[in-house]
């Protein structure tokens, strides 16, 4: 990326955080004039602390009515500052966390817009990076902005006012200094945002690798990986060190660079100022005042130097946010898209083409016709495109060309939640939710009556086993159910899935961690609940889909044969080598 091309990239991202920060302007304008309040009755302590010292000017010449009204206008000043900054500080957050809060929202609605392709693309650390911790450090940066940028400009203009009324010599003397302190901070923040910006797109990565080695642990340790999982963590945890040390580096300059030049104001200062009193043009209060004044002065010239630092980290990490909600979403449902109750489960597939990828064809001209209440059976080795058959039908990808139609409809005329709403779906790869067990197999119709969810519980042998956990449905589920065995999950999902009495079924693997005994027991609840629903099975196990109506065989990509189990073994094909390699142990 250009010079040119990171200046704006930074502008818009600072536009659009302006754009999210203009709901609130009520808590900005608050906090604005709260720091203008709070900072003049700051500046104006140090004019009252040196008119006290011009009532000190020798020994038996004490004014101590004079010290002791001051005293008392110092003490209200401090009190009302005190409170101000409290209430500064109340707006700062509620508008800095409302601000983070909308973001999140808009991102995490855009994750459940994102096309599955984007999803499958991209490593979920590194979207959960961008959600969590990026929006974290975003949040310090922003809030860190509010609580010291205003009041530190707020302070360079106020003392610049209250010295010129003292002196405006000494003040001129003061103002020449500063543009050196804008030329360092300016310096180090062009380099420090690329830097910033690199650091956390390779901790979005580190969080990735974290999260996919976590989940992964038992394969880690099965296969002796360890050894190079810690390699690849090394590698990347010491390109983030790197990254980091070079942006903490530049942006550590700052603070003594500035410090050095308010020293150069502060001894400008006392130099003149010392000369004036001398010459009898400033008492020696208001050298005491100036002195105070010079030094806060040139103080909010070190916060903001750090303030911009950590402002190029806040749009760095604003920016990668920014970029998950401007992915495209995956196309809308078009205006007029139909939306039925249930389907007669009449599904077309005409000349179906279809690829992950533009140059590697997957699916080729794929024609095939369900009758309603068919059972349809899909198998083939391992590649040949079953499981993105499956993501077709589902509509979790948009066919490249032909159509696939359900009774008589056209999919991508069909609403996207009336679509898989007339799906029932069992997977292979078991998920469950946070919550309780009650929850997770009442997710497709949390209305159900407790009779009819113990009923389906029991005709997916789940109620027997749920009954001996310490509270029963109402069960906590963590961790993807990490308390229950492969076999139980896959239970609980097809308890899910009869719950909903869907109109068409997708089971993909469906009973392939259940043992064999509870297999034929689950069989036969799913006979009874594919009766009049249209059926698709995704199958390893040719011992399944015997009593299948139709069988499809598919290899790279394509439909080969298709019949009942008797024909397919008569023709002494593909599915009959399958077959015999399965059960008898002869090749292919």
């Amino acid at each position: 990326m250009s010079n040119d091309e990171k200046k704006s990239s930074q502008k818009m991202t600072i536009q659009r955080i302006i754009r999210y920060i203009g709901k609130y302007r009520i808590y900005l304008f608050l906090s604005l004039f709260l720091a203008v309040v709070t900072v003049l009755l700051t500046l104006y302590i140090p004019k009252l602390t040196g008119r006290s010292v011009d009532y000190m000017i020798g020994k038996g010449k004490v004014d101590f009515y004079g010290v002791r009204g001051i005293i008392v206008r110092i003490i209200i000043c401090a009190v009302i500052t005190g409170v101000g900054q409290w209430l500064m500080n109340l707006c700062n957050n509620k508008m800095t966390f409302e601000v983070v809060r909308d973001i999140r929202n808009d991102a995490f609605e855009k994750i459940e817009k994102l096309p599955l392709s984007f999803i499958d693309a991209h490593p979920y650390g590194d979207i959960e990076s961008r959600v969590i911790a990026d929006a974290d450090q975003f949040a310090d940066g922003l809030l860190m902005g509010f609580t010291q940028l205003f009041s530190g400009v707020v302070t360079i203009l106020g003392t610049l006012g209250f010295m010129l009324s003292v002196n405006v010599k000494i003040t001129l003397a003061v103002v020449v200094i500063t543009p050196v302190s804008f030329f360092v901070a300016g310096f180090i923040s062009k380099r420090t945002y690329s830097m910033f910006r690199e650091q956390s797109a390779i901790r979005g990565e580190q969080t990735g690798l974290i999260n996919e080695m976590v989940e992964g642990q038992r394969v880690v340790k099965a296969y002796n990986q360890r050894a190079h999982v810690l390699s690849g963590f090394d590698e990347i945890n010491d390109r983030l060190t790197e990254t980091t040390m070079k942006a903490v580096f530049y942006s550590s300059i700052t603070n003594p660079a500035t410090r050095f030049v308010n020293s150069l104001v502060y001894t400008s200062v006392g130099i003149v100022g010392a000369f004036s009193v001398i010459n009898g043009s400033l008492t020696v209060g208001q050298l005491t005042a100036f002195l105070s004044y010079a030094n806060q002065y040139t103080k909010p010239f070190n916060e903001i130097s750090g303030v911009v630092t950590e402002l190029q980290n806040a749009i760095a990490c604003a920016a990668r946010v920014f970029e998950l909600i401007d992915e495209p979403p995956q196309s809308p449902d078009t205006p007029d898209a139909a939306a039925p109750d249930a389907f007669q489960g009449h599904v077309l597939l005409d000349q179906v083409d279809f690829s992950y990828t533009e140059n590697t064809p997957l699916i080729e001209n794929l024609s095939l016709e369900a009758k309603p209440g068919q059972k349809i059976a899909i198998v083939g080795p391992t590649g040949c495109g079953k499981t993105t058959l499956i993501n077709l039908l589902m509509r979790f990808y948009d066919v490249r060309g032909g159509s696939i139609c359900v009774d008589g409809t056209d999919i991508r005329k069909i609403t996207r939640n009336a679509l898989r709403g007339g799906y029932g779906m069992v997977l292979q790869d078991t998920w469950l939710k946070s919550g309780t067990i009650r929850e997770n197999i009442t997710m497709g119709n949390p209305d159900v009556s407790e009779e009819e969810m113990i009923r389906v519980a029991k005709t997916c042998h789940i109620h027997s086993f749920v009954m001996k956990l310490p509270k029963g449905y109402d069960t906590p589920v963590a961790d993807n159910g990490e308390d229950f065995s492969q076999g139980q999950k896959q239970l609980l999902c097809i308890a899910r899935v009869m719950m909903c009495h869907p109109s068409m079924l997708i089971l993909d693997e469906a009973t392939s961690s259940i043992d064999t005994r509870t297999e034929l027991r689950i069989q036969e609840a799913f006979g009874l609940m594919m009766e009049g629903h249209t059926s698709f099975i995704v199958a390893h196990r040719l011992s399944t889909i015997r009593s299948a109506d139709v069988i499809l065989v598919m290899k790279d990509g394509q439909i080969i044969e298709q019949g009942n189990h008797r024909d397919l073994m008569k023709a002494k094909g593909f599915y009959y080598n399958l077959y015999q390699s399965q059960f008898l142990g002869r090749a292919i």
